[in-house]
């Protein structure tokens, strides 16, 4: 740092003398004008000036500074007249961006701008480095190279003459500051030093810009649907705001796969999508070609809007020509596609919210004329903590309007209200008081019940609920230290009054089919995840939770309960755990020591006979190295329908850092039913270093789903740092 304390040091003006020599212990920093409006300022260990010949020579740990530039050298002439500094001996050139010269020679005009430099090396800002026998420097945004040679690879320290993993060599190179390019001529890539790819022009940006036009990592292989195909990206920069990614897929089975990715952001806000499209052979359920050729393809987009600081809009938009196209393709997996339109506000704690939606359902047994379209869904929350009521009010309402295709229509008008006030005991219990009403109010048309024939007259017109509630919640926390470990047990129970026949068979239940009970709702009041469903009838959820907490950070959690009714409801499916007065019992184990072992399982057992009739268990073992990651679910049956089968499956997952550079992953998915089988199966290997990465997965899919047939495939991708 001693030559940022000669910096420091406050410039002096020359006086006029044939010739003067300076202390050669140290020379203070002489100022030799300006350039510009930027000083020129120079020290060294020895300083001679020849004020007749206008030349200042100065030798021994001499710095330059002019305009943001630091030059380093043993000896430098620097001629007043001509305004050309020449220096020489360990030369360093440290640039206002963060880039580094290093040279035997050079020959600048007095801002450090212009002029040639010989046996030049450069250290970029990312520290990838370029050698050339000589350059030019035609203004501070541009430099020349001739017969140069760049490389993002680390020089080996053992062998630092060894040639790097990969470089570039060019007959001659042109670095555009400016406009943050590196532009090569007659350029010849190179790996361990044996050529390999000969180009007569490449382009690539520098480290200081931060996107750039140009083409990216390539990825190629072969599957089943495909053949060998090949992908090619070309991000386009548009501007500092938008850019466009398109990717095509070029392969021997399908043709090319037209896709692509845009993304902008605008004053309030951004969007961003994804699309892609194809010409192929029509297929029958069997898979097989047909004369016909259609048209396949699919969009996936969102945007995000800022009207004001209260008031937001945005969009989602997802959309499939056909149910087996993304599958089949490799593009996504969901089986349900949403697309909606809203535009909600937050002011303090008020939230009103308006949207629309429509769904396109992917599996084979989604009948598209009978997928409700949502439009409008109103909504607003508000809550309130007046001075004069102890605790706090929620208001919440809603309105929707379903429409179909094929089948009925329905709207509904739904208000909540709730107070909930929180107090203690005294022997330090905790007790929650919760009132709540409820009003739905239903216009039908064409609305039958479940099970009646088509036939059967609809139910037309109004319908109307009312849905009183009361709570009360205690719990009682006790509290243990044992040295460094907290050990925390608290039971819980929650007490409700609510009348039966809350859901009459003439309303519909289009948002609450869904229903998983499990650790996470035991104590809630109303478990269906919707407005159309309500838990009616007197009950009381039941349990405990418990904790263990140790100095180090590893814990241990517990959670284990049940509900009791006082008479069946017949609202919940039989396979529900729900449906009879004692519901099935609850658990919920979360095991963590320490960061290299988890481990977490959820069951429910049977209320009569204790067997499992939903069991998940997610387990993690292994440092951050060599990480084995495993989830196992079985259920008799969905909760909530007694079509659904049972399930049962088991997920695997490895990944291993073999070394600094090298990562294995593997991954495996199965049904463990007798009529079941594999799922999926993939494995993959990755190396990354500071200038080079490449990776190769392979994966076995084995769904059927009428074009849809077992597949394999085999994707490869290659990166050369800063070259895409």
């Amino acid at each position: 740092m001693a030559w940022l304390c000669r910096m420091a040091l406050l410039p002096l003006l020359l006086f006029a003398a044939p010739a003067l020599a300076q202390n050669p212990t140290q020379a203070p920093a002489q100022n030799l004008g300006k350039v510009g409006e930027a000083p020129f300022l120079l020290s060294a260990d020895q300083m001679v000036h020849d004020s007749e010949l206008g030349q200042v020579t100065a030798r021994g740990n001499v710095e330059i500074s002019s305009a943001g530039r630091v030059l380093l050298a043993d000896s430098v002439s620097y001629n007043q007249r001509d305004g050309v500094v020449t220096a020489s001996g360990n030369l360093t050139l440290m640039e206002p961006s963060g880039e580094v010269i290093f040279a035997e020679h050079l020959q600048l005009s007095e801002d450090l701008t212009q002029g040639f430099i010989e046996s030049i090396r450069i250290l970029l800002t990312d520290k990838s480095r370029f050698a050339a026998n000589g350059a030019r420097r035609h203004n501070a945004d541009r430099l020349e190279m001739a017969k140069a040679v760049y490389s993002p690879c680390e020089v080996c320290r053992e062998h630092p003459d060894r040639a790097p993993l990969w470089q570039l060599k060019a007959v001659r190179v042109i670095h555009h500051r400016d406009a943050h390019e590196i532009e090569y001529r007659n350029a010849v890539l190179e790996v361990y030093g044996v050529p390999i790819a000969y180009t007569p022009y490449l382009r690539h940006a520098d480290p200081l810009t931060p996107r750039k036009s140009g083409f990216l990592a390539p990825e190629f292989g072969s599957s089943s649907e495909l053949g060998t195909f090949v992908q090619v990206p070309y991000f386009w920069a548009i501007d500092d705001e938008r850019d466009l990614t398109f990717a095509p897929i070029l392969s021997t089975e399908e043709g090319a796969i037209l896709s692509g990715e845009y993304r902008a952001l605008t004053e309030n806000g951004g969007y961003e999508g994804e699309a892609s499209l194809l010409y192929t052979d029509k297929r029958n359920d069997e898979n097989e070609k047909l004369a016909d050729k259609e048209f396949r393809g699919h969009i996936d987009a969102l945007g995000r809007f800022n009207i004001d600081e209260t008031w937001r809009w945005g969009f989602d938009l997802s959309r499939a020509t056909d149910d087996t196209y993304l599958n089949r393709y490799g593009f996504d997996d969901e089986d349900t596609l949403t697309t909606d339109l809203f535009i909600e506000g937050f002011r303090d704690r008020n939230y009103i919210a308006a949207s629309a939606y429509a769904f396109q359902g992917l599996e084979a047994e989604d009948d598209p004329g009978t997928t409700p379209y949502v439009a409008p869904l109103l909504q607003y929350a508000v809550t309130l903590a007046p001075e004069r009521l102890p605790g706090r009010l929620y208001f919440d309402a809603s309105a929707v309007s379903l429409y179909r295709e094929d089948g009925f229509d329905s709207r509904r008008l739904s208000t909540h209200g709730s107070w909930q006030m929180p107090f203690a005991g005294p022997a330090g219990d905790l007790y929650t008081l919760t009132t709540q009403l409820d009003l739905d109010l239903y216009w039908l048309n064409g609305f039958r019940e479940p099970g009646q024939s088509a036939g059967t007259p609809s139910n037309d017109g109004l319908e109307a609920r009312l849905h009183p509630l009361m709570a009360l919640e205690w719990r009682f926390p006790f509290v243990r230290r044992d040295g460094s470990v907290r050990q925390v047990i608290e039971p819980v129970a929650q007490f409700i009054l609510a009348p039966y026949g809350g859901n009459p068979k003439e309303i519909p239940n289009e948002d609450s089919r869904s229903l998983e009970f499990d650790d996470t709702n035991l104590f809630s009041l109303n478990r269906f995840p919707g407005d159309d469903r309500v838990e009616s009838g007197p009950r009381a959820n039941l349990g405990v939770k418990a904790s263990l907490f140790g100095a180090s950070g590893g814990y241990t959690t517990l959670t284990m309960g049940q509900v009791f009714r006082v008479r069946d409801d017949d609202t919940f499916a039989e396979q529900s755990g729900l449906d009879d007065h004692r519901s099935d019992y609850v658990m919920a184990l979360t095991v963590s020591p320490s960061p290299f072992f988890d481990l977490t399982n959820r069951l429910r057992l049977d209320r009569n006979s204790f067997s499992l009739r939903r069991n998940e268990v997610y387990f993690s073992i292994g440092p951050r190295f060599l990480r084995f990651n495993t989830s196992y679910i079985s259920l008799e049956r969905e909760q909530t329908s007694d079509e659904l089968e049972a399930r049962e499956e088991l997920y695997n997952s490895l990944r291993w850092q073999i070394s600094e550079r090298w990562i294995a992953t593997a991954e495996s998915r199965r049904d463990l039913r007798d009529d079941g089988g594999q799922i999926r199966a993939g494995a993959g290997l990755q190396y990354l270093d500071e200038c080079i990465g490449f990776g190769i997965t392979v994966e076995r899919n084995f769904t059927r789903d009428r074009d849809v047939e077992p597949s394999t495939s085999v994707n490869f991708r290659f990166l050369l740092q800063n070259l895409g």
